[in-house]
């Protein structure tokens, strides 16, 4: 199983390899205001892949700080839980069958 996994890998990396290497032409990215951006097109279409990325990993920073600090505190409270000590009580008597 890792090898078709290793496989799928390296094939998309290839794939994506040769799609760089035929996206050489320049491309031109017009801003507001007037500016401009002349670079190839692999390396426009990274740059926003990275941006991308960026955006999301810093939009999933709150939920992960949440989940860690929830963590934590289940953490300490299965510790204390734990180390309580335990009382069991005794149940009455059951009643005569007659």
């Amino acid at each position: 199983m890792k090898f078709i996994v290793w496989l799928i890998r390296v094939l998309v990396f290839v794939l994506l390899l040769v799609l760089a290497l035929s996206n050489t032409q320049t491309a031109t990215l017009n801003f507001l205001a007037g500016y401009a951006w002349s670079a190839p097109l692999i390396l426009i279409g990274l740059a926003f892949f990275v941006v991308g990325l960026l955006a999301g990993l810093i939009s999933s920073m709150p939920a992960s700080v949440r989940l860690r600090l929830e963590n934590g505190r289940l953490k300490r409270e299965l510790r204390v839980a734990r180390e309580a000590p335990t009382v069991v009580e005794p149940q009455p008597p059951m009643p005569p069958l007659i």
